[in-house]
């Protein structure tokens, strides 16, 4: 919205600042954790007169948890609510890269909070059916993958690029909005599992945004793809400014989720958060990069899908339980060594990541 305001510029003034996306991210940034500062102990203070017992915990999960019951959940609202202010304020409005990732962030946010309300009425820990959930998931989905493809270059549209080999391109055609339905869903479901831990899921994610904020910075700009040798997606450079309201939004939300946790982001905001990243991820046309960076995620979501299955075929477990945090905690880690251990990882995988756009 602000941006606008160069119209008030002779080229040579302070307005003249609103036309470069790296002041309008570093502004985005302020706002946002501002933004979290300031409403944060008053949204927490609501949500524990609202929900009373608060988030419920799982009977069979680790000991430790059952110190945690009555703290509120849906402090996801939170994040979403600085991300959504300051993009709002900063990012270019007529640009339709803004548009999608705020579209799928809000209505992923709204199937989060959905379900979040559904555990803390009733009390229990399923909430939303899993087959609404996951319909709503991919209809969301789909909208954003034919959204995006109708603004990637035509050289680009429905094909699959490849880090490393980047004159390498697969024509996926029809299939191209199915391929993006499933990486926007299982972002958003991968970060969901793991949410289990204080601080665990929060700072992977801005590690990974911040990471895929850089890649989209880097391939809206001609200049830098031609010195890259990466493909140049015009106007994603914008959403490095909704990537700095998500980490700005993320550190004022981790003030409060910092173990011991004020509040837990809840599914309103795990989801949201998820599903942010793999929009940017298919707008960017950096699909096969989100799991190299977002790696953490992918483990958490296979450890699930592999206890599942195997449990099926013969009754056994392969971890002490499953997403594969709580298996490390059945082993005696303590929770903080967990988090932070977590925490390199995702710094580790998110340099690999970035890494790729120089790579051939």
């Amino acid at each position: 919205m602000l941006y606008w305001l160069t119209a008030l510029s002779d080229g040579g003034d302070f307005f003249n600042l609103f036309r470069y996306i790296t002041f309008r991210a570093g502004a985005a940034f302020l706002t946002a954790l501002v933004f979290g500062f300031i409403f944060g102990r008053p949204l927490i203070n609501v949500l524990r007169r609202r929900q009373g017992k608060g988030q419920p915990i799982r009977d069979d999960g680790p000991a430790g948890h059952f110190v945690k019951a009555g703290t509120p959940t849906m402090g996801g609202l939170l994040i979403v609510g600085a991300l959504l202010t300051s993009t709002l304020l900063w990012a270019r409005l007529d640009n339709p890269f803004v548009w999608i990732v705020l579209f799928v962030t809000v209505s992923f946010a709204c199937i989060g909070f959905a379900d979040d309300y559904a555990k803390v009425s009733k009390q229990n820990t399923k909430g939303v059916p899993g087959k609404l959930r996951f319909g709503l998931g991919l209809l969301v989905a789909a909208i954003a993958a034919y959204w995006a493809a109708q603004y990637h270059p035509e050289a680009l549209t429905n094909k699959l690029a490849f880090p490393v080999f980047k004159e390498a391109l697969l024509n996926l055609g029809y299939l191209f909005v199915p391929f993006a339905m499933v990486v926007i869903v299982g972002s958003a479901n991968a970060v969901n599992l793991t949410d289990g831990l204080d601080g665990l899921a929060i700072m992977p994610v801005m590690i990974a945004s911040g990471t895929l904020g850089v890649i989209a910075y880097a391939v809206g700009r001609v200049d830098f793809t031609e010195y890259l040798d990466v493909h140049y997606v015009p106007g994603t450079g914008e959403i490095l400014v909704f990537v700095a309201g998500l980490i700005g939004g993320g550190l004022g939300f981790l003030w409060y989720n910092a173990p011991p946790a004020a509040v837990f982001m809840g599914d309103t905001g795990s989801l949201a958060l998820g599903g942010a990243l793999g929009a940017i991820a298919v707008s960017t046309k950096h699909e096969l990069v989100l799991a190299i960076v977002g790696g953490l995620f992918v483990v958490e979501a296979l450890s699930v899908i592999i206890q599942v299955l195997y449990f099926k075929r013969t009754g056994k477990r392969v971890f002490l339980m499953a997403p594969i945090h709580h298996h490390y905690e059945k082993k005696g880690w303590a929770e903080s060594t967990i988090v932070i251990r977590f925490w390199i990882i995702s710094l580790i995988l998110a340099m690999i990541g970035l890494a790729t756009l120089k790579v051939r």
